[in-house]
């Protein structure tokens, strides 16, 4: 049975107003539209907050996860003028992606008897070239809420086990998250936003993506 590979990303509005949460919600619907496209699963775990997602632990599996990573990773950049206040000068909006590398943190090991696994008819990653599986699987985390999705194995029993695997996949990073985030001295995925000098700029409500300047 081949492995499962798993790159885990944050996507974090560090300390920026709520636009820039807003534009984290615009980012993410890309991202997954395009691990959509290119045949990838990705497994979300979002802090939602007054006007858009404050951060979001991606889980990507796929082969194609290492391409995927760096095409995101870094500063990115929305052009658009709020719509939270209207009047303001301010149109570039900043979030970041980085990639989480997980650390010795205590984390909480999922116990099947916490999680409510359901069975449900899905085409897969690939869109609609990908074969249609009843046997797909939606793996939930009682306690935490926490969600994990398996449908490329062909057996419910297999994709099963690998929801439940990916659903620790998705706890660990979130710790990691966590962890990151109460580290005030030390931490550079919240705070640290290369301002100025984004990999990737979208403009509008639409998030259409234009050159870097």
């Amino acid at each position: 049975m081949k492995q499962d590979l798993s790159i885990s990303l944050l996507i974090s509005s560090g300390n920026g107003p709520a636009e820039c949460t807003q534009a984290v919600v615009g980012i993410l619907q890309l991202m997954q539209g395009e691990a959509e496209t290119i045949g990838l699963n990705l497994d979300v775990s979002a802090t939602w907050s007054k006007h858009g997602v404050k951060s979001a632990v991606i889980v990507v599996h796929g082969a194609g996860g290492d391409g995927f990573a760096k095409r995101w990773c870094g500063a990115i950049r929305w052009r658009s003028k709020s719509t939270i206040r209207p009047h303001h000068k301010r149109a570039n909006w900043f979030v970041g992606v980085f990639q989480l590398t997980h650390s010795a943190v205590a984390t909480t090991t999922v116990q099947p008897v916490d999680v409510v696994f359901e069975r449900f008819r899905a085409g897969g990653p690939g869109g609609q070239h990908q074969n249609t599986t009843d046997s797909a699987v939606r793996a939930t985390h009682r306690p935490t809420g926490l969600t994990a999705v398996a449908r490329e194995r062909r057996s419910q029993h297999s994709n099963k086990s690998l929801a439940l695997e990916r659903l620790q996949i998705l706890m660990n990073a979130q710790a990691t998250a966590d962890y990151e985030a109460q580290k005030s001295d030390q931490n550079q995925l919240h705070t640290t936003l290369e301002r100025g000098n984004p990999i990737r700029s979208f403009r509008g409500a639409t998030f259409r993506e234009e050159r870097c300047r």
